[in-house]
């Protein structure tokens, strides 16, 4: 399964891109926002990092790889399709606001804000209110998950918590810079939900 790419933009299509990692192009889907950020940063040029949701069933038997810009967002979705009638491909399709903005809602009960969301009307915004209330706070905070790469410095006001343990790994530990990186994408891999850095570390040391 895969759960995490690198690479650079060969093109983009109408609902994500082909992402080029490792001589093999991927076909990635991505929420509309997304799509707008990476082709208003002409990115084209320069690697990117998604952190991967695979998409595979009886009635979807064609694998669809839908993107993120960090686990906590990919996390968010694999929440937010928990909800009845909202599949993974409709959930990145109405992703057309960033994942704290609509955990913010939700928590709010705004349904006028989900209501703007596409595709969601007002019976199935009741409804991911109804599922989702209560539980996606811990989201709220999504907008200041940084990444490396990421060069808005308005954006890393709270450290991601991938940094944090790699940094214990490698300055409290003795474990390489490399074998740390490695550590963290492959706890991420295996469990999207991770929201803290006391999380992140049972991942890691509880399946070593």
């Amino acid at each position: 399964m895969i759960g995490y790419l690198e690479g650079t933009i060969l093109q983009f299509e109408s609902d994500g891109i082909l992402l080029l990692a490792g001589h093999i192009g991927y076909e990635v889907l991505l929420n509309p926002q997304m799509v707008e950020k990476l082709r208003s940063q002409d990115s084209k040029e320069n690697p990117i990092a998604l952190y991967v949701y695979y998409h595979q069933t009886e009635r979807q038997p064609k694998p669809v790889l839908i993107g993120f810009e960090t686990p906590g967002d990919k996390a968010f979705f694999q929440t937010f399709i928990t909800v009845d009638a909202i599949g993974p491909m409709k959930a990145v399709k109405a992703m057309t606001r960033p994942a704290n903005e609509i955990a913010r809602a939700i928590e709010k009960k705004d349904v006028s804000f989900l209501t703007g969301l596409s595709g969601i009307g007002k019976r199935t915004a009741e409804k991911i209110i109804a599922t989702l209330h209560g539980k996606v706070e811990k989201f709220v905070s999504l907008a200041g998950e940084a990444k490396a790469s990421d060069t808005d410095s308005s954006v890393a006001e709270i450290p991601d918590i991938g940094q944090q343990v790699e940094d214990v790994l490698v300055e409290q530990l003795g474990h390489s810079s490399a074998s740390a990186k490695r550590m963290v994408r492959e706890a991420f891999e295996r469990n999207g939900s991770i929201s803290t850095p006391e999380e992140l570390f049972d991942e890691i040391f509880g399946r070593e």
